[in-house]
């Protein structure tokens, strides 16, 4: 299903994101978590998973790190290893600097002639060090899987200071690219702006739309801002004093996300862009997550409600 609403470019594909656990644990302590993540999102109708690949990122920024780096396992393996019960398709990040050609490879030539997804990301900063790029992952690829949907990351407040985002976009689709999904989406200027480009450029060019994925994230605490914001997701200075200033910031993000992405999936509909969600919660605090599976509850509630009116 997530295969055929890639291809036929349709609008409301909702995908939900999490981490894997650290990579120290022991193999109990993973399928445990597991297990729970299981229970928690499986009655989501969600049409895939998302499993990130995380960096350190360090390098992007001198500022320090509001949440201890940790590395986790690697989200194939994990997904392999303890979520193959789990009857969703699974959508691999892949950072692919880390890889050498030998190593991508292997994981392209996995499972030939199964369905698979994944979204490849170059690095985080023009200051590391990397050993493959994005155009020579994206050519290997097409060269040796032909078969893998394979998405890219859109970034809409890069689109603020370049105005070129819709042309990265482009570019990647020339790639092999047929979905993109965002980075956490508190910009709404900046996301409305890239999809304005991105849709009189594409008609100027004779380019059919693809789908584009706005993520949410759920920010419950403080300590949560702040590390969105180290992350380098935008937050508008009118709306980090809304949440900051607020008696429930966990329930003002929750209802500013779902204003949001209203607003996008109808500017969306109007012009014909496929417009999708992906949710995650950037925290670990329970409360956060589960305020994140009930946001995707209602991303889909609303999905349906304007597809079922017919707003174009």
């Amino acid at each position: 299903m997530l295969k055929d609403k890639i291809l036929n470019r349709e609008p409301g594909i909702i995908t939900y994101g999490i981490t894997p656990p650290k990579s120290t644990y022991e193999p109990e302590k993973i399928a445990e978590i597991a297990q729970k993540q299981y229970e928690r999102l499986q009655g989501l109708e969600i049409d895939g998973l998302v499993l990130y690949d995380v960096q350190d990122e360090t390098d992007r920024t001198d500022e320090t790190r509001p949440f201890p780096y940790l590395t986790t396992l690697d989200p194939g393996f994990y997904s392999e290893q303890y979520l193959s019960h789990w009857d969703v398709p699974k959508i691999i990040y892949r950072c692919v600097g880390n890889n050498t050609e030998e190593e991508l490879s292997r994981w392209l030539e996995k499972d030939p002639g199964q369905d698979r997804y994944s979204v490849f990301v170059g690095s985080s900063s023009s200051k590391q060090q990397v050993t493959m790029k994005l155009p020579a992952a994206y050519e290997l690829s097409r060269r040796l899987n032909d078969k893998l949907m394979l998405g890219g990351v859109v970034i809409p407040e890069r689109h603020l200071k370049k105005n070129d985002e819709h042309l990265r976009i482009t570019e990647k689709v020339n790639g092999g690219c047929s979905f993109f999904i965002s980075q956490a989406a508190y910009n709404i200027e900046a996301s409305k702006n890239m999809l304005s480009d991105y849709y009189y450029y594409s008609k100027e060019q004779g380019n059919e739309l693809v789908p584009i994925l706005f993520n949410l994230a759920p920010c419950g605490s403080q300590k949560t801002l702040e590390f969105m914001k180290w992350l380098g997701i935008s937050i508008p200075k009118w709306l980090e004093n809304d949440l900051r200033n607020c008696e429930d910031i966990l329930d003002k993000s929750i209802v500013l996300s779902l204003k949001i992405f209203e607003e996008l999936f109808e500017f969306g509909l109007d012009k014909g862009i496929p417009i999708g969600c992906s949710i995650e919660s950037v925290s670990t605090r329970k409360v956060e997550i589960e305020a994140s599976v009930q946001l995707a509850k209602d991303i889909k509630a609303m999905i349906n409600r304007k597809l079922a009116v017919g707003i174009r």
